[in-house]
């Protein structure tokens, strides 16, 4: 069966197919739980809530469903440097973006506040709660941590954009990895290159990964049918994650207007942009990407970029100017149909199925 493997056995779910585990507010319990509890391995991102928030989320998570879902959270959760240099890059946005806050007659914001990180406070939630599985990017977690977390009965999963992410991060002691391809939507959570030197499409990824680590791993990237599903298998991945389908459906905590340019002509375009948040990114083409496509030295550090441009991304919503938004796509969305979670799923299950008849 295709769909009993390392990964099934190791999680204890029916379908090796994860949820992609959307962070900044994208993520609700009603998409995890029903990915969860239709076999598959529902998602949470975590990154942004505050210890409290995380514990919350779990208890109703764990009200819903006792299925196994997986908590994300990041392990580098901003850029800054020091005081000078965000004041340095502060002037640069100002002058890059003004003329996108003049077009919408508001003003540019002062500069954003420090930005403390959460990560050690969310990681003892972690400790407390012990969830059967949790993952992280965007870094490496001591070797004494992850065994301690595995010591209590936590699954480790971590993300990689590139064969030395991979090997990193089995030699500290993780489970599974994602191996994260350069079609996939949201950040790229690249941490021992810089991102733009660390876009190795999905498929190729899988067969670099899948020939150095003996760990099992999970496609990420361009996946959002069972030919997707089959094609991930037969280059050596054990499970696949499944994020923009997932995205665009009722039950994600996408807005309605970004749910419907996922499944518009808009769509086919997609670009790797730091514009928005500083970190860089894949969404749907709009003006602004376009226009500031090389200015990645002209954005403040995440994720103080994205407070700079919360008030533009708010304006440009209430007036309805969508070129001034940026909406988090994967390049898959082209192919998208299903709108409803629980219908994503089945067809995903149904159609892996008979092409591995």
């Amino acid at each position: 069966m295709w769909n009993k493997n390392k990964i099934t056995d190791l999680l204890g779910i029916e379908y090796p197919i994860f949820q992609g585990p959307f962070g900044g507010g994208l993520s609700t319990v009603e998409l995890t739980t029903t990915v969860s509890r239709l076999g598959g391995l529902g998602g949470y991102g975590a990154y942004t809530l505050s210890p409290q928030d995380i514990f919350d989320v779990d208890r109703q998570i764990k009200t819903i469903t006792d299925q196994p879902y997986n908590l994300n959270l990041w392990v580098s959760d901003h850029d800054i440097i020091d005081q000078e240099h965000t004041e340095n890059l502060y002037q640069k946005a100002v002058e890059v973006f003004k003329p996108y806050y003049d077009s919408l007659g508001i003003e540019v914001p002062p500069l954003p506040p420090s930005f403390e990180s959460r990560f050690q406070n969310q990681l003892q939630v972690i400790f407390d709660i012990r969830p059967k599985v949790f993952s992280f990017m965007f870094g490496l977690l001591d070797p004494d941590i992850i065994e301690k977390l595995k010591s209590q009965g936590t699954v480790i999963i971590g993300n990689a954009t590139t064969v030395y992410e991979a090997t990193a991060l089995e030699n500290t002691g993780v489970d599974i990895i994602v191996a994260s391809g350069f079609e996939s939507g949201g950040h790229r959570p690249s941490f021992l290159e810089k991102a733009e030197l660390s876009t190795t499409g999905t498929f190729t990824l899988i067969q670099l990964i899948r020939d150095k680590v003996k760990i099992p791993v999970v496609a990420a990237g361009g996946i959002a049918s069972g030919r997707g599903i089959a094609g991930a298998f037969k280059l050596g991945a054990d499970a696949v994650q499944v994020g923009t389908a997932f995205l665009a459906t009722e039950e994600s905590g996408a807005l309605p207007l970004h749910k419907e340019f996922l499944f518009s002509e808009a769509s086919k375009s997609t670009t790797l942009t730091r514009a928005y948040t500083g970190r860089l990114g894949r969404g749907i083409t709009t003006k602004i990407t376009r226009d500031v496509l090389t200015a990645t030295d002209k954005t403040l550090p995440f994720p103080l970029q994205t407070h700079f441009m919360g008030d533009l991304r708010k304006a440009a919503l209430e007036q309805q100017k969508n070129d001034l938004v940026f909406f988090w796509s994967g390049q898959i969305a082209p192919i998208l149909k299903h709108k409803k979670a629980s219908t994503l799923m089945k067809s995903l299950i149904e159609e892996a199925s008979e092409l591995f008849k």
